[in-house]
């Protein structure tokens, strides 16, 4: 007897701070185009009925990756999360995720890009089933510097894992191509990507 395995379908979540509803053109955009993504959304779902349900990043990060209303938890509460107070609020690791639940399916997941769902040693990416992490964990960053403070202070943020690295480069150069290359290593095995 033949029998075929089914292959769970790749996911690649994209998810743009202060990106508004009618920003690309695959959402009725006239004034500019945005044709790699209107590529990317061709070939897949689109959402159009769908909104955020709130105006801070946190509280929006905590909805969409938990699924529930953002206010159940201490951390949909800030607007926005502070990295740099002494108040240790995150996103438990042991809450349920999308990526944790997606894990238990099979699938491989890894964040590239801003977390802001708390600090270590708390609330680490490795320790809530991300498989890998590449970006920055406060709010905003220098591009050129990759820090969220003057350039003379000491407030890197860019991370590989839980290990926090230097590296040169424009922050979005440098996000986009570690996306790239995770995109391109796991293309054959079905993946999460966030």
């Amino acid at each position: 007897m033949n029998v075929r395995k089914s292959v769970q379908p790749s996911i690649l979540f994209i998810l743009a701070d202060d990106l508004g509803y009618a920003d690309l053109s695959c959402y009725g955009r006239q004034d500019f185009t945005t044709p790699n993504i209107d590529h990317i959304a061709a070939g897949g779902m689109r959402f159009t009925q769908a909104y955020a349900n709130s105006a801070v990043c946190t509280a929006s990060r905590a909805a969409l990756i938990t699924g529930r209303y953002q206010y159940r938890l201490a951390v949909g509460l800030e607007g926005p999360l502070s990295s740099r107070g002494p108040r240790k609020v995150g996103l438990p690791p042991e809450h349920p995720t999308l990526h944790s639940i997606l894990k238990k399916a099979g699938y491989r997941s890894a964040l590239i890009g801003k977390r802001h769902l708390g600090s270590l040693p708390d609330f680490g990416l490795l320790q809530s089933s991300y498989d890998h992490f590449y970006g920055f964990r406060a709010g905003v960053l220098d591009y050129f510097t990759h820090k969220y403070g003057p350039p003379s202070t000491d407030t890197e943020d860019l991370w590989e894992d839980d290990v926090k690295i230097r590296q040169t480069g424009y922050l979005t150069d440098l996000l986009g191509n570690r996306a790239v290359d995770f995109i391109n290593v796991h293309a054959s095995s079905a993946s999460l990507f966030w």
